[in-house]
């Protein structure tokens, strides 16, 4: 467990995106930054990046990609060969539709869900096996599109409990870099108590 992890974020970038269900991953990223007192700067590798150290454990490279969710896979890509780093060493944190509002799964590798951003991001470094922290949005009400849905505000009663999702799904991604997954899961992937 030596060396840094590298925290990646998923959303799309600008003020009319910050408070989409899509881009639940930037607001887990900045809760992190904000435990450690970190502030982002623009990075060459197309994304903010700030650094943060876990108490007792190890240091995070927290970075959100500048791009939009689908092409999230060449800020990633090249974050991890600016710091030396290997897939495994990455924890993708992204909006998920088939959990639940609020709860949390972590697992590594497998498929994408239909998720862009993380399709994107396996393509590009040629393999899905990296740790992901999923921050369950739900399913769309009726017929609504999957795309229209994320691409929407939470709800003022899904806002309410916002907060806390997000601190959990920050203390998620701090387990899982210091206790490792099988910990972590063990820890966050029951449903929430509601």
């Amino acid at each position: 467990m030596d060396g840094p992890w590298l925290v990646v974020g998923l959303g799309n970038p600008g003020a009319q995106y910050a408070g989409n269900r899509h881009n639940v991953g930037r607001m887990v990223l900045d809760e992190l930054a904000r435990r450690a007192g970190a502030r982002f700067t623009r990075h060459r590798t197309g994304s903010a990046v700030a650094e943060a150290r876990e108490p007792g454990g190890p240091r995070l490279v927290l970075a959100a990609p500048q791009s939009y969710m689908n092409e999230s896979g060449g800020p990633t890509g090249r974050l991890l060969k600016f710091y030396s780093l290997t897939p495994d060493r990455l924890i993708v944190v992204h909006d998920e539709l088939d959990i639940p509002f609020g709860d949390l799964r972590l697992k590594s590798g497998g498929g994408h869900g239909g998720h862009n951003g993380v399709r994107d991001i396996a393509a590009v470094l040629g393999t899905p096996e990296f740790p992901r922290v999923r921050v369950g949005v739900g399913r769309p009400p009726g017929r609504q599109p999957a795309a229209d849905f994320v691409l929407r505000d939470f709800t003022p009663t899904e806002r309410k409990e916002l907060p806390n999702v997000v601190v959990d799904a920050a203390d998620a991604v701090a387990a899982l870099a210091t206790e490792g997954l099988e910990q972590a899961q063990q820890r966050f992937n029951a449903p929430r108590a509601r």
